[in-house]
């Protein structure tokens, strides 16, 4: 068997990603939001560009097929903790997107108990892709109005609304995905 090289540009920007995680809440919590949403901000595109990259350059491995996702939760969900924390977004919205993100995980822990091969038979759905960017895009904007004292509240309930469906459709989405992985009877052969 060949060991993948897990030392590729996309991975490295998944490493950074987590890495401007804690920069991130230590210029917000130091009320540097201006700061804050440039640190979100290049978090942002470096979860844009490793995708890119690794099909570019074809540096897919299976290690960055459970970095890259990783990161993003990392990075969202920590990102709408600090802003319901200060008031600035719903906590239902943040429960939604907690809530997801913990079943997602569970429901992965459980297939590979099961023995069913993750990274190979699961790929990123087109309704997470979307949530992800919908949810970036909600904290981007949230943080830009705090930080140049700007205030458009329509806009912003749109993007909430539009970031709770999607992040409630995509988890059904997975679920759904998912339960049709499970082995029949238990997976104990009866």
């Amino acid at each position: 068997m060949t060991r993948e090289n897990n030392w590729t540009i996309p991975n490295l920007l998944s490493i950074v990603r987590v890495l401007l995680t804690p920069a991130f809440v230590m210029a917000y919590l130091e009320h540097r939001f201006a700061l804050a949403w440039v640190l979100f901000g290049v978090a942002g595109l470096t979860d844009a560009l490793d995708g890119f990259l690794a099909r570019l350059l074809k540096q897919r491995s299976r290690l960055g097929s459970m970095l890259d996702p990783l990161a993003d939760k990392i990075l969202l969900v920590t990102s709408f903790i600090c802003l319901t924390m200060q008031g600035w977004i719903p906590s239902w919205l943040t429960v939604i997107v907690v809530t997801r993100d913990v079943i997602i995980l569970g429901g992965l822990a459980l297939l590979h108990f099961f023995g069913v091969e993750i990274s190979r038979n699961i790929s990123p759905l087109c309704s997470s892709k979307i949530t992800t960017s919908l949810q970036i895009i909600l904290v981007l904007f949230v943080m830009f109005q705090r930080t140049f004292s700007l205030d458009y509240p329509q806009l912003q309930e749109i993007i909430v609304a539009a970031t709770a469906f999607m992040t409630m459709f995509s988890g059904l989405h997975y679920v759904l995905r998912g339960l049709a992985f499970f082995p029949a009877n238990g997976g104990n052969g009866d």
